[in-house]
Parts: C-alpha cells; sequence; structure tokens
C-alpha cells in the first residue's frame, strides 16, 4: 500500500474503533452505498437504522472529509445544498476496513 493510503487506513481504523453505538459504522455504510449524497440524503438512509439527528449527521460528515479525507466536496451554486462524493480511491479502502471490523 501506497504511504497515503496507508494512512488512511489507519485512521479509519481508528474512526471506527471509537464507535461505540454503531454510528460510525452506519455512516461509513451508507456512504459506501450512496456514493453521492447530501446531509439531508445520508440523514434519510442512516435514519432508517438508528434513531439521530440531522446535526450529528452534518457532524460526522465533516469529521469524515477533514480528519479521513476520503469525500469530495462538490458546491453547485450557493442556493443548491453542498453534495459530497466518496473517492473512487479509497472506496475500496473503506470496504477493507468495514470488512475486517
Amino acid at each position: 500500500m501506497k504511504p497515503q493510503r496507508s494512512e488512511i487506513f489507519g485512521r479509519m481504523v481508528s474512526f471506527l474503533d471509537l464507535d461505540s453505538d454503531g454510528l460510525r459504522r452506519t455512516v461509513l455504510e451508507s456512504i459506501l452505498e450512496a456514493q453521492e449524497f447530501t446531509v439531508a440524503s445520508l440523514h434519510e438512509i442512516v435514519s432508517r437504522r438508528l434513531d439521530v439527528s440531522r446535526k450529528a449527521i452534518a457532524s460526522m460528515i465533516g469529521y469524515i472529509c477533514s480528519r479521513l479525507g476520503i469525500l469530495h466536496v462538490n458546491k453547485k451554486s450557493y442556493r443548491l445544498p453542498t453534495s459530497y462524493i466518496l473517492r473512487e480511491e479509497y472506496a475500496d479502502i473503506a470496504r477493507a476496513v468495514l470488512a475486517s471490523l
């Protein structure tokens, strides 16, 4: 694995190790499933499985975007909501981490 990819793998493992209630795992699985999403669409997917607020989902997306670096942020216009896209080069890492834990 390249140094950057192994670093992201380690960050994902650490991220999921702190998961006490299953929210982080559910959010990461939902991101893999959706590929491209907004806060509202991801909240809708996750709230089918867990009782969670929209703020918690927005916070989790921000954390994943800034700390893990696996999301691409796309703001098409100031009136439209921000859309997030899972970077294709990190999708396999996320699947491997979810399978290993």
